[in-house]
C-alpha cells in the first residue's frame, strides 16, 4: 500500500491555525495531497478529536481534507508492543505503549509514509519508515 499517514500533530496545525506551524502543515498537505492519499488511523482520529467540540464537526472537517481512515492490522500493533519494549529499556517507565508506537507501527506495516513534527522517536523506532518533516 501507497500513501501518506499523517500524524495528528500536522492535522491540529491545520484545524487550529498553529500560529508558527499551520504555514508550513497546509502546504505540505496540499502538496501530497495532489499525487497520494492522505491516511489517519483511529490513534490519530482520537488525538484530533480534541480540536473540536461535537462528532459532527470532527467528521465535517476530516471529510472535507479527504483525509482517508486505516484500521490498525494486527500486525501493526504487534509491531507497537515490540518497539514500546525497546523503547522501555532504553528510557522508560511508562507501562502501556505510547499513540506515537501504533502510528509508527501502522506506517512500518503497511509502506506508508508519514507526516509529522516529532521525527526523532520515529526514526529511532521504525527506521524503515520515510518521514517527512519540517527541516
Amino acid at each position: 500500500m501507497k500513501g501518506l499517514l499523517v500524524d495528528s500533530n500536522i492535522i491540529l496545525d491545520v484545524f487550529l491555525n498553529d500560529p508558527v506551524w499551520a504555514e508550513w502543515s497546509e502546504a505540505a498537505l496540499t502538496e501530497y495531497a495532489h499525487h497520494t492519499l492522505l491516511y489517519i488511523n483511529p490513534i490519530i482520529y482520537s488525538e484530533i478529536s480534541i480540536g473540536f467540540n461535537k462528532i459532527e464537526e470532527l467528521e465535517a472537517a476530516v471529510s472535507k481534507s479527504g483525509f482517508q481512515m486505516l484500521e490498525m492490522p494486527k500486525e501493526s500493533l504487534f509491531l507497537a508492543g515490540k518497539a514500546f519494549l525497546k523503547y522501555r529499556k532504553h528510557k522508560g517507565a511508562k507501562k502501556s505503549p505510547l499513540p506515537d508506537f501504533f502510528i509508527g507501527a501502522q506506517a512500518a506495516v503497511l509502506d506508508l509514509a508519514l507526516i509529522t513534527r516529532d521525527k526523532n522517536r520515529y526514526q529511532t523506532y521504525f527506521p524503515t519508515v520515510k518521514i517527512i518533516s519540517p527541516e
